[in-house]
């Protein structure tokens, strides 16, 4: 049972009306996560800002923002963010096999995805902190200082909704990730 239930559009508040129907249209359907987040204005308007910043200015292609999200979600133990990502990241062009190599941290498959997705799983794990040889393999995988920064910005929206999850207890309403033992 989730500690903070979803709103519908109708009993969402009226400061978060707005941003909850635009992820509604979106997405498709107000997923449980943005309707917990519209219980507060604030929460849902952050999640929506550094999507938007993210949208607007990043770089990476979906494929890589997805990968990041999956191997933040699986170093955070997120089951809600692993589900959507999973999804989102076999349309990012994602084959399940990566996805599972992503979440359980063997990314044999494109060496420059491998470097940034363990930056990404070391962020996550360190409060921030990235090892020197973990960053110098990114470096030396192609990532650039830009790209590398740019990273903090995907790392940081993923801890956001992983958290939020863990905090609300959201419920699952996207398809569960498959198991990595499977």
């Amino acid at each position: 049972m989730p500690r903070i239930p979803a709103h519908s559009l109708e009993t969402a508040p009226h400061e978060s009306k707005d941003l909850a129907a635009t992820l509604q249209r979106r997405m498709g359907k107000l997923l449980n996560i943005h309707a917990g987040m519209a219980h507060s204005p604030v929460v849902i308007a952050a999640y929506d800002g550094i999507s938007r910043a993210i949208a607007a200015h990043g770089s990476f292609d979906a494929r890589t923002r997805e990968a990041i999200a999956l191997a933040v979600g699986n170093q955070n133990d997120c089951d809600y963010c692993q589900g959507a990502h999973t999804v989102s990241g076999r349309k990012a062009g994602l084959t399940e096999e990566q996805i599972i190599a992503i979440r359980a941290g063997e990314v044999d498959f494109d060496p420059k995805l491998a470097a940034i997705t363990e930056v990404a799983r070391e962020a996550a794990a360190r409060t921030g902190n990235v090892s020197e040889p973990v960053w110098q393999a990114a470096l030396d995988a192609g990532w650039t200082d830009e790209e590398l920064a740019e990273a903090f910005a995907h790392i940081a929206a993923n801890l956001f909704t992983n958290y939020f999850n863990h905090y609300a207890g959201t419920e699952l309403d996207v398809p569960a990730a498959p198991p990595l033992n499977a």
